[in-house]
């Protein structure tokens, strides 16, 4: 405004203030700009004309023509021209930037600067044009809903916020660009609804050519059962159509992540745990199982022996085999052990007592040393024999390697290591303890002992005269709590230490070597002095018990008469526990009541006389022996020794 006394002149002018978006930074070619870039949309592969903005004002002020000058300047700002352009398809026609053909490269931004004359001085301005192509007309220009498709189905959960989300293609369309998207609840819009649990947000995702690609997510807060019998619609419009689509709504049940999480985890170290348990106890846990669920070769053949030694001849040998091996097998382990110079009887052919011997075994286990294959050995011709049993199937063969033989020459370390189903290698003093790896894998290849039966009755060194002891034993217990027996108790403890005496006695050597046993510990199935062999039997309790009462009765009366006749020694008791029959020939059989002692006879007719006496006894042994036997009922296999009558000292 200028004003004097006279006059008053005012000039008015606009004023707008950008936005940091909208200012138009000037670069190396183009001028200054002080008004924000205007927008044009021009037909990929059509044409338009372009008019530099505020132009008329320009000419309405200039005295003479005004002039435009045209700049272009690529969307990265990186290359900046002034008309004449390099090609053809963009011409000046006066004032105007003429495009014949818009092509995806002619994009960016074009500035036009104006200059004219206006009372005798050169003004100029700049104004700037932001140049996009768009999809032809003939491109349909209906709206569509990306997302959510016909046959989605949103998961909610209960009192939880939720988002739903709608996402659709919005084209432009020229002369008209208005287009939007929103969600309507059961028809009203959020605005409409005036709930404050149900908001709005919309954003654009993308932007191609014009067309714009918008998502409008509807959050709801606090989602309620009964919001699932809503109707949630979300809808696109512009100037072409309008589309609307429903959302479809299922509650998700719930899963328990930290319940499932925890037990998940505790799975996993449980699974790592076993695997450890089992890398380092494989050994165990497989005897355990073959313990429990394996079948006991005992009742499905009818082989005497469980393991058929075979060693080389020599002191180094023979101290492994018999001190450690055969111990710990027989009085630890529970096998029975054949030992051909221990359990063979004398004379005979050689080879046919020692193919015998293995037949009547269900495994061969050879001790492997050097020798053990030395040439025209006594090992050697096992050894060979065992192969031949082996090639038919008869017996496995079990390798313990004493020493090694792997550099020896001869043809039978290749057959044993082919024909073994195990072989375990002596470490010496690392292999000693029971739990070692070396006895844990040969139980494996040893035939099966069932933990199921609890305490065995039969094991590899029992005999019918353990049974008699245990069946005494048994018996001597139900007579010491029954008040009425106190005058058997003496009766019972002299026979018991008449027994004892005989058990501390030294047997002597027999058999094809010099191998000594140790004093009553080492019985075997059947001794070679053994008079017969009874096989399996079929009624057990009534086997068990009429052998029970028959040796009581003569244990009974020999008993009475050694307290008689103080030369006459018991035989009985000496075979109850000594299963190898005594070597002195002079022993007969005496009849008492045939005998010229008439104090014999005399106590012969007293122990007819009283039966009654023994009647109780024999009651009590049965009993004893009926609860024996129904221990053994699962199956078990006895074979038992036939009794030999009483032998008794000449007097």
């Amino acid at each position: 405004m200028l004003r004097n006394k006279s006059s008053c002149s005012k000039i008015a002018m606009r004023l707008k203030v950008l936005r940091p978006e909208e200012v138009v930074r000037s670069t190396s070619c183009e001028p200054p700009v002080a008004m924000p870039a205007t927008q044009e949309w021009i037909g990929l592969q059509e044409g338009k004309t372009l008019n530099c903005p505020d132009l008329q004002y320009a000419v309405k002020m200039s005295e003479i023509e005004p002039t435009v000058s045209w700049y272009y300047v690529n969307p990265d700002k990186s290359e900046c021209s002034q008309y004449p352009f390099w090609n053809n398809d963009r011409e000046q026609r006066g004032t105007s930037l003429q495009f014949y053909t818009m092509l995806t490269p002619y994009q960016g931004l074009y500035f036009c600067t104006v200059r004219y004359q206006r009372r005798g001085r050169m003004l100029h301005f700049t104004r700037s044009i932001k140049v996009s192509g768009i999809y032809p007309e003939w491109v349909s220009k209906v709206p569509t809903i990306l997302y959510p498709t016909k046959h989605k189905i949103f998961s909610v959960r209960t009192n939880s916020d939720e988002r739903l989300t709608c996402r659709g293609l919005l084209p432009l369309i020229l002369h008209n660009s208005s287009r939007k998207i929103w969600w309507t609840v059961d028809g009203n819009t959020v605005v409409e609804l005036n709930n404050h649990r149900f908001s709005q947000k919309n954003s654009i995702v993308k932007e191609d050519f014009g067309d714009l690609t918008m998502e409008s997510v509807l959050v709801i807060e606090d989602f309620q059962s009964e919001d699932l019998k809503r109707e949630f619609n979300c809808s696109v419009w512009n100037k072409q159509g309008f589309l609307t689509r429903r959302a479809q709504l299922k509650e998700d049940v719930s899963l328990p992540t930290v319940e499932l999480g925890c037990g998940l985890g505790i799975t996993l170290v449980l699974m790592l745990l076993l695997f450890v348990v089992y890398h380092v106890f494989w050994l165990e846990l497989l005897l355990l199982y073959r313990s429990w669920f394996g079948t006991d070769e005992r009742h499905t053949d009818d082989k005497e022996f469980d393991v058929y030694i075979s060693y080389a001849r020599n002191s180094e040998e023979e101290q492994f085999v018999l001190s450690t091996l055969r111990s710990v097998l027989e009085n630890v382990l529970g096998y029975s052990v054949c030992i051909f110079d221990r359990d063979s009887l004398p004379g005979g052919n050689l080879s046919e007592s020692i193919l015998h011997s293995m037949k009547r075994s269900r495994r061969l286990l050879f001790v492997l040393s050097p020798d053990f294959l030395a040439e025209k050995s006594f090992s050697l011709l096992e050894c060979r024999l065992g192969l031949h049993l082996q090639h038919g199937h008869q017996a496995p063969i079990i390798a313990v390697v004493h020493r090694s033989i792997s550099k020896l020459p001869c043809v039978e370390v290749a057959q044993l290591h082919q024909a073994s189903i195990c072989t375990v290698t002596w470490r010496g003093s690392q292999s000693e303890p029971q739990r070692s790896r070396f006895w844990l894998r040969l139980r494996l290849a040893l035939p099966v002992r069932p933990l199921a039966l609890g305490r065995r009755l039969i094991d590899s060194t029992s005999s019918h005269s353990d049974l008699a002891a245990l069946a005494l034993q048994r018996a001597q217990r139900i007579r010491n709590q029954n008040p009425r027996g106190n005058s058997k108790s003496s009766h019972t403890s002299r026979r018991t230490s008449a027994n004892q005496s005989h058990r501390d006695r030294k047997t002597p050597p027999r058999g094809r070597g010099c191998v000594r046993r140790d004093e009553g510990l080492q019985h075997s199935r059947q001794c070679s002095g053994c008079t017969g062999f009874m096989g399996q039997v079929e009624d057990r309790r009534l086997e068990l018990r009429v052998q029970t009462e028959m040796q009581q009765v003569l244990c009974d009366r020999t008993d009475t008469v050694s307290e008689t006749d103080p030369t006459l020694i018991p035989d009985h008791a000496h075979k109850t526990h000594n299963p190898n029959p005594s070597p002195n020939p002079t022993h007969k059989r005496i009849n008492p009541a045939s005998s010229s002692d008439p104090a014999l006879s005399r106590r012969h007719q007293e122990l007819h006389g009283g039966n009654s006496i023994h009647e109780q006894e024999v009651v009590s042994y049965r009993t004893s022996v009926e609860i024996i036997s129904m221990e053994k009922r699962e199956g078990l296999k006895l074979k038992m020794l036939p009794t030999p009558p009483p032998k008794e000292n000449p007097v």
